[in-house]
């Protein structure tokens, strides 16, 4: 096709266009819009690439066909890509469980724990809820390790029956 390019271009329409079409709305599965983007796009990469289009080496059609079915492909490639979101790690599940039994325990469990001696108080709240070590607990509260040792043990004994007289069992 030695022709000029506007030359070559309506040759190609008047030869091929209404086969072209047929062929993207099969490929778009009859969706005339996205239809219609592929079929420019095809003619858009033939215009472009109007050297290639020379009958003696091949079919003009064959390659317009082929190239809108690449283009489909790829569309349809980059619309997978863009809905698969990658991840490092799974999500956490999310609990559909009822934690209402678990809270109810937290506040019989803080009823409890008010019931104590301060000074038992004292040292659960540094040993248990706060998390720190026995020498830690010791030297904010003042006192020995020993002493943090044994209050923490008399302490749990002191929150058990504390429990079992409000009817918690174990």
């Amino acid at each position: 096709m030695a022709d000029s390019p506007d030359v070559v271009m309506q040759r190609l329409h008047d030869d091929h266009a209404g086969a072209l079409w047929g062929h993207c709305l099969r490929l778009t599965n009859h969706d005339r819009a996205r239809a219609e983007d592929v079929c420019q796009e095809t003619l858009l990469r033939a215009w472009r690439n109007a050297s290639l289009l020379d009958e003696s080496q091949g079919s003009v059609r064959a390659w317009l066909f082929t190239v809108a079915r690449n283009i489909v492909i790829d569309e349809s490639r980059t619309r997978r890509a863009r809905s698969e979101i990658p991840m490092g790690e799974l999500p956490e599940p999310v609990s559909t469980e009822d934690a209402s039994d678990e809270l109810l325990m937290t506040w019989v469990v803080a009823d409890a724990v008010t019931r104590l001696s301060p000074e038992h108080r004292a040292v659960l709240q540094q040993t248990y809820f706060k998390g720190r070590p026995v020498a830690e607990a010791a030297r904010r509260l003042g006192i020995p390790e020993g002493t943090v040792k044994s209050r923490t043990h008399y302490a749990l004994h002191a929150l058990r029956l504390a429990l079992e007289e409000m009817g918690v069992v174990a």
